[in-house]
């Protein structure tokens, strides 16, 4: 599994604020893929494709409200 983390100056956060973050990405030669950003303020917003076609995107702010928690599976059409 491949992985690689970047980190980055300052971009618009799920709250509003610009903050700075982390980007970090794994991914397999198999589809299964996990895209990660945490923000500096403590937001985040995470997408993960598994090996059966399903993804799961998550967006919770700072103060743990989450904003969007959808999944999906193989036969469904996603739009992100």
């Amino acid at each position: 599994m491949a992985a690689t983390t970047t980190h980055f100056p300052s971009q618009k956060a799920p709250c509003g604020r610009a903050a700075a973050g982390d980007h970090h990405i794994e991914s397999d030669d198999d589809g299964l893929s996990f895209d990660d950003v945490r923000f500096s303020c403590g937001c985040r917003e995470t997408r993960h494709t598994y090996h059966d076609g399903c993804i799961h995107v998550r967006t919770v702010r700072h103060d743990g409200k989450v904003l969007r928690d959808e999944r999906s599976t193989e036969h469904e059409a996603f739009e992100v």
